[in-house]
C-alpha cells in the first residue's frame, strides 16, 4: 500500500516528519508528499496564493533538502512531489515550473471556477440552476483540459464539485462519458481519493457512478489519501484496506513514476 496524495507544513499540512512517522506506524509502503502549488502570473491567483500561502515552488528545493534527510532512517519510501493548481491559461509557467523542479510525479487539481473555490458552499447560494449547471460544465471543461494537457501523472479528486452542496448532484453520465474518453486516452490517471472518506458527507472520489462509468473505459487509478495530518492519514489507510477490497481492483503508481 502506497498513499501518493499528502500534505505537510509546506502548504497546508503538518510537519513533515510527523506525516513521515505516521506512514511508517501505518505500515506504508511509500508516501507522496504532494503539497500545494500555484504558478500564475494572474492577479486572482497572486491574491489567492498569498491568502492561502502556498508558496512551494519557492520552498521546493528547502522541503526536498528535507525528504533527503528523512530518508536516511526512513522505513517507508518518501516520494518527492506536488499537486498544482490548474488552469489552462497557467500551462506555460506550470511546465517551466515542472521542467525546472523535476519532482518524482505530479498531481493537478482543479478547485477554482470563475474565481471561486468549488469547494466554498457560499460562492454558490444565491445562484440559479442555469447558473450552478454552467458551474459544472466549466468545471468538467477545465477538467479535461487539464488531462489533455498531459502536464501531469495524476488528476486529482476528479469530482471535487461532489463535496458542495449546491453543485452536489449535477454532474450528468455526458459529463462523465467525455471525461472517462479523455483519461482513457492520456496518460494522466484519476486517483481514488479519501478526503472526505470518514466525514459524515462519506464522499470518496471518484463518486460510484463515475467510477462504473471510468472503468468502463478501462481507465486505471492511484490511491491518495490527501491527508493532512498523522491521524487523517492512519484513519484513511485503515479505510482504504476494506474500500479497496470491494472494489476489486489493483491501484498503479503514478505514470512514469520511478522509485
Amino acid at each position: 500500500m502506497r498513499d501518493f496524495h499528502t500534505h505537510s507544513n509546506y502548504s497546508d499540512g503538518t510537519f513533515l516528519s510527523r506525516m513521515v512517522r505516521a506512514a511508517e506506524e501505518a505500515g506504508l509502503d511509500g508516501i507522496g508528499v504532494t503539497d500545494h502549488c500555484t504558478v500564475s502570473s494572474r492577479e486572482y491567483t497572486k491574491d489567492i496564493r498569498a491568502a492561502r500561502g502556498f508558496n512551494l515552488d519557492v520552498t521546493y528545493e528547502r522541503r526536498r533538502r528535507a525528504i533527503e534527510s528523512l530518508r536516511e532512517d526512513a522505513d517507508v519510501d518518501i516520494y518527492d512531489a506536488v499537486e498544482m493548481d490548474y488552469d489552462p491559461r497557467d500551462e506555460a509557467e506550470i511546465r517551466h515550473f515542472f521542467e525546472r523542479a523535476d519532482f518524482d510525479y505530479t498531481i493537478g487539481s482543479v478547485h477554482d471556477i470563475a474565481e471561486m473555490n468549488v469547494q466554498v458552499p457560499s460562492n454558490f447560494e444565491n445562484m440559479s440552476d442555469d447558473e450552478l449547471d454552467g458551474i459544472v460544465d466549466r468545471y468538467f471543461e477545465t477538467l479535461s483540459a487539464l488531462v489533455e494537457s498531459e502536464l501531469f501523472d495524476i488528476a486529482a479528486h476528479p469530482d471535487l464539485i461532489e463535496r458542495t452542496p449546491g453543485l452536489r448532484g449535477r454532474a450528468t453520465d455526458d459529463h462523465y462519458r467525455r471525461l472517462a474518453r479523455t483519461f482513457a486516452s492520456s496518460r494522466t490517471v484519476p486517483e481514488i481519493n479519501a478526503g472526505r472518506a470518514l466525514t459524515d458527507a462519506g464522499i470518496v472520489h471518484p463518486a460510484e457512478r463515475f467510477f462504473t462509468i471510468l472503468q468502463e473505459y478501462d481507465v486505471p487509478f492511484t490511491v491518495g489519501s490527501d491527508s493532512h495530518s498523522p491521524e487523517q492519514l492512519r484513519r484513511r489507510r485503515d479505510f482504504f484496506d476494506d474500500h479497496l477490497e470491494t472494489l476489486d481492483i489493483e491501484p498503479i503508481a503514478p505514470p512514469g513514476f520511478q522509485d
